[in-house]
């Protein structure tokens, strides 16, 4: 199986084209965002208030880096259990996010979402944040400093590592890879 590489911001044609199981390499700008992040923006979203940024055809990383060393852009920066934030993700999906990279099952709700708004949720390998902080190229905090390793950053990535869980066409990996080693 190759390798694709996609450019963000993910296009709708570029997501349809995904598939479960893909592997790809992701370059471009993406948000950081994490547990407090997302309340935050849930609790604006239901006072119908302003949100702090744009998620129209945004990609959220969810990580919360350590700080980096000199001479690093970065610290470790591994991706969070992508579970804690299902119960902010349909609204984010709904207002325009297009992908989402973490690590870990989401919930039928989020899966469904993803359907709906035509939408992907990539994995990438848990324990190895070091390494893939060699992807990331650029950040700054753009929202929520006061939240520390949990304040918004805008990522630049280039040739980021991950794995298509869940495609805009209802697909789960973990799903496939459990009924495919299933012993009837």
């Amino acid at each position: 199986m190759g390798v694709k590489r996609i450019s963000l911001p993910l296009t709708d044609e570029a997501v349809e084209d995904l598939r479960a199981g893909d592997r790809v390499l992701l370059s471009g700008s993406v948000l950081a965002a994490r547990d407090a992040a997302h309340k935050r923006l849930m609790e604006l979203i239901e006072k119908g208030e302003e949100l702090p940024i744009s998620l129209a055809g945004e990609t959220i990383y969810y990580v919360g880096p350590t700080p980096a060393k000199p001479g690093q852009v970065i610290g470790s920066a591994g991706p969070t259990t992508s579970g804690r934030m299902d119960k902010y993700t349909p609204a984010l999906l709904s207002l325009g996010l297009k992908g989402m990279i973490g690590k870990g099952y989401r919930n039928e709700a989020v899966k469904e979402a993803i359907c709906k708004y035509k939408a992907v949720y990539f994995a990438a390998v848990g324990g190895s944040g070091a390494l893939l902080s060699k992807a990331i190229k650029h950040q700054e905090i753009i929202a929520y400093e006061d939240l520390g390793p949990e304040a918004i950053r805008r990522l630049t990535l280039q040739d980021f590592p991950v794995t298509v869980i869940n495609d805009c066409h209802g697909n789960d990996l973990y799903q496939q890879g459990a009924e495919k080693y299933r012993i009837e």
